[in-house]
This record gives C-alpha cells, structure tokens and sequence, in this order.
C-alpha cells in the first residue's frame, strides 16, 4: 500500500509544478488554489507512504519520479525542451534513488 502512497504523491507534486507554473507568481487565485491544495494532497499521502518508508528513500524517491515525471511532461505538453544531457541526468536520478531503494528501503 506504501507504493501506492507514494504514487498519488508524485501525481499531486507534479500537478503542484504545472500548477505552480500557471499561477504566475500567485497572481491567478484558481491556480494558486490548485497549487495549494495540490501541495496539501501530495504532502499527506508522502507521509502515508513514509510511514514505511525510510524518509530519506521515501522523500528520495518522491523528489526524482515527480522532477523527471515534470520534466517529461513539460515536454509533452508546454513545449519545453529536452536534450540528450536531460536524459542523462534523469536516467542517473533514477538511477541513484534506485540505489537507495535497493540498500534497504521498505
């Protein structure tokens, strides 16, 4: 269930960025309040999942699945631009955060 958690976590962080994005410094209230209320949902299911997790692995992982699910769809969808050296260091944040989890994480 712990996965679980966390993944609801990533979804809300990543909405936190785009939304975060379009609030234009908090000077949209409907994107402020999405940013907000996002920020709150991805923070209470991060601490559902570290309730197993060991919080460094947990927060770890969290961080790098949300940045590099952000980056992908800030591609996709706000023509943002992605290189061969963005792909790289997504592939060794994950790579990292998988370290940790295989050391040990629940």
């Amino acid at each position: 269930m712990h996965w679980i958690y966390l993944a609801v976590a990533v979804v809300f962080e990543i909405a936190v960025a785009i939304s975060a994005g379009n609030a234009k410094g908090f000077t949209r209230p409907r994107w402020t309040a999405a940013t907000l209320a996002s920020g709150a949902v991805a923070t209470f299911f991060l601490s559902l999942a570290l309730l197993t997790f060991d919080v460094g692995v947990g927060y770890a992982v969290w961080v790098a699945v949300s940045g590099v699910g952000i980056a992908i769809l800030g591609a996709l969808f706000l023509g943002q631009r992605l290189n061969w050296m963005k792909f790289v260091g997504m592939a060794l944040v994950i790579g990292g955060v998988a370290g940790l989890q295989i050391t040990g994480a629940a």
